[in-house]
């Protein structure tokens, strides 16, 4: 099975970026599951059953969120409306939406897409842990289970994600960090088979402060005065995430690249199959 995951979506330059990349990235991965993170897509600030729509309209299967989820306050009272659209498992319970969504992929295929939110430096949620220990009892990973176990981990500390994905190594096709805005380099697939990645970056623009406008969170930071409001740097897109095949029988990864396209940063594309 061939993954793509593209990172935090930030305002409309980041939501212009990958509805312009998504038929270069269709055409040259062939992907049979596609998941973008777009809890920033709305002016930098959470997400609208609208550009949700947007993305669905473009191809992507699964949109994910995090700590931004409910910035956009009307997603309250529409989140249930649609299940493909994910807010972070470990909310309390009876909190609108769902953490997780089970969807059938080309050939039948069922996938399983999770997103956790982690603790250290961010909001007091459940334990992402044990949350995500009650999903995979429910869903095993490979053969009489399902093809293919993907996990959006939102988090600030490396550390925390770095330990949630040696905890579902073996268990997981894919965990992959998100919130931090900018691509990790450590790539890797773990001794049980996982793919991995600290965090798949932003789709925004770079020349920025994490995809806002850097003069203001200069002066938030350098002055200690009161700025206007930060909002998204609208300069060229580059688009990233993460590209992973998996082994049909066992679900576990055989590869993982990085994804770059566009923009400023070194620009990485990988190929089908290669």
């Amino acid at each position: 099975m061939r993954i793509l995951f593209l990172g935090d979506v930030v305002g409309r330059t980041g939501r212009d970026g990958v509805l312009a990349a998504l038929p270069v990235l269709r055409e040259r991965l062939d992907p049979d599951i596609t998941v973008v993170n777009g809890e920033n897509s709305a002016g930098g600030f959470g997400i609208t059953m609208k550009i949700a729509d947007e993305f669905f309209a473009a191809g992507v299967d699964v949109i994910t969120t995090g700590n931004h989820v409910w910035d956009q306050k009307e997603l309250v009272g529409q989140i249930d409306q649609q299940p493909r659209l994910l807010r972070p498992l470990n909310y309390p319970e009876g909190t609108p939406g769902c953490g997780f969504v089970l969807l059938q992929t080309r050939g039948q295929r069922a996938v399983l897409v999770v997103n956790v939110m982690c603790r250290l430096f961010m909001d007091a949620l459940d334990d992402p842990f044990a949350g995500m220990e009650r999903v995979l009892r429910a869903h095993r990973l490979g053969p009489g289970g399902v093809s293919a176990i993907i996990v959006d981990v939102h988090g600030e500390a490396t550390s925390e994600k770095m330990i949630m994905g040696h905890t579902l190594d073996g268990r997981a096709s894919l965990v992959v960090g998100t919130h931090s805005h900018v691509p990790t380099a450590d790539h890797q697939i773990l001794p049980g088979g996982t793919a991995y990645l600290s965090d798949a970056g932003m789709c925004g623009d770079y020349d920025s402060a994490i995809g806002m406008k850097k003069e203001v969170a200069a002066a938030k930071l350098i002055r200690k005065l009161p700025t206007e409001r930060l909002s998204p740097a609208e300069g060229p897109a580059t688009v990233c995430g993460v590209y992973v095949e998996t082994d049909d029988r066992t679900g576990l990864a055989l590869r993982v690249e990085p994804v770059r396209l566009g923009g400023r940063l070194s620009q990485h594309l990988p190929m089908r199959g290669g």
